[in-house]
């Protein structure tokens, strides 16, 4: 049998959580809630295209994702929701006034990216803590919390979060987690990163992990969020997405394709790939019965917009509320980044029932997005 590139990493990892989830998911008890989330990372400007290019890219989600979101709606009323995480490097008000507009139609919020070369944990603080303030006093993004902190959900360029390239490249900042944590981030959402080697040993996981200046990859383990369990000082919230072996596309019968939870052109979402994503019963330990899915794409690149906000989309969306939202099996929630974490913290502390009304558990809505903000008719 032939695995994909570096699965010798996660592959054991991949084995243990599956027994987990397959044993916790024999004690979920009535309807089972899934919340979804698109991470997008969101690069307008992406293989250093032209302004006029980059506007383009960010036009089309303008013009074209109130149009397909507006002809769904999930158990609460919701219509599907995208969380674009922008760039530092690639900042532009214009595109972020944009996205800001769409937040406030109740489409989606943004979160930040950044790529990175050669950094240091002093400089990374000051773009973390400049970026996040130009978001939430320029654009009303971003949510502050009750002690009056911005904060922020995290995806790193190249997936190469906290120097975790073998080469030390993309990076440079060994405690990056401790970085993040002390800037506001509230939860990082980079993993999976499969195949390539930035990819962590855990994996299908909700989890807590420390920095550790000494040394990379601090990310690599860390104590599994869990009913009753409070999180050590000093760590940081691991959010990741689906990661697997898929034999249904095996090639010749013997070579697993990798699923990665990652959208895009060649790669489109669809009702199959979707129960596979459900499959890794991604929870809170005590908690099976909410299960969180985060999928991610590259979502301003031509390519992978004409998927995302086109007819597969619109398929995907019908078969999915058809099979996964009859209210007796299945209730389906479109999340952000940020109501996910919300979430994540309600099961934490033992809460149970409809997880829809935790959306704003701890971090509320960022200013230009109201609670209850929806599309205009």
């Amino acid at each position: 049998m032939h695995l994909p590139r570096h699965a010798e990493i996660w592959l054991p990892g991949y084995l243990r959580a599956a027994v987990e989830a397959r044993r916790e998911g024999r004690h979920r008890r009535g309807v089972t809630d899934i919340m979804l989330c698109v991470a997008d990372h969101y690069e307008p400007m992406h293989n250093h295209a032209s302004a006029a290019v980059g506007d383009a890219r960010v036009a089309a989600w303008r013009d074209r994702l109130p149009l397909l979101a507006r002809e769904f709606v999930d158990a609460d009323g919701r219509h599907p929701q995208h969380t674009f995480f922008f760039p530092i490097e690639q900042y532009t008000e214009a595109h972020l006034d944009i996205l800001a507009a769409l937040a406030a139609q109740g489409l989606g919020e943004v979160e930040i990216h950044l790529h990175h070369e050669g950094d240091t944990a002093d400089h990374l603080r000051r773009e973390l803590l400049r970026f996040k303030q130009t978001l939430h006093t320029r654009h009303g993004l971003l949510s502050r919390d009750p002690q009056g902190v911005v904060r922020y959900g995290f995806i790193h360029g190249d997936w190469a979060l906290d120097n975790s390239l073998p080469d030390g490249s993309c990076c440079g900042v060994n405690d990056e987690l401790t970085v993040l944590r002390d800037t506001g981030c509230y939860a990082d959402f980079t993993m999976p990163a499969a195949p390539s080697p930035a990819q962590t040993r855990t994996v299908n996981r909700i989890y807590y992990a420390t920095g550790n200046p000494a040394a990379p990859r601090s990310h690599e383990t860390g104590i599994r969020a869990s009913v009753g369990r409070r999180p050590g000082d000093g760590s940081l919230l691991m959010v990741q997405g689906p990661l697997s072996l898929d034999w249904r596309r095996a090639k010749w019968g013997v070579v697993p394709r990798l699923e990665n939870g990652s959208l895009h052109g060649g790669h489109p979402a669809t009702l199959s790939r979707f129960a596979n994503w459900l499959a890794r019963g991604i929870s809170v330990e005590g908690r099976p019965d909410w299960v969180f899915v985060k999928a991610h794409t590259h979502g301003a690149l031509e390519h992978n917009a004409a998927v995302l906000l086109g007819p597969q989309m619109r398929d995907f969306h019908r078969l999915l509320l058809a099979a996964y939202n009859d209210g007796e099996r299945y209730r389906l929630h479109y999340v952000t980044a940020r109501e996910m974490v919300n979430m994540i913290h309600a099961a934490e502390a033992g809460e149970s029932g409809n997880p829809s009304v935790h959306r704003d558990y701890r971090y509320p809505p960022p200013p230009c997005r109201a609670p209850t903000a929806g599309i205009p008719r």
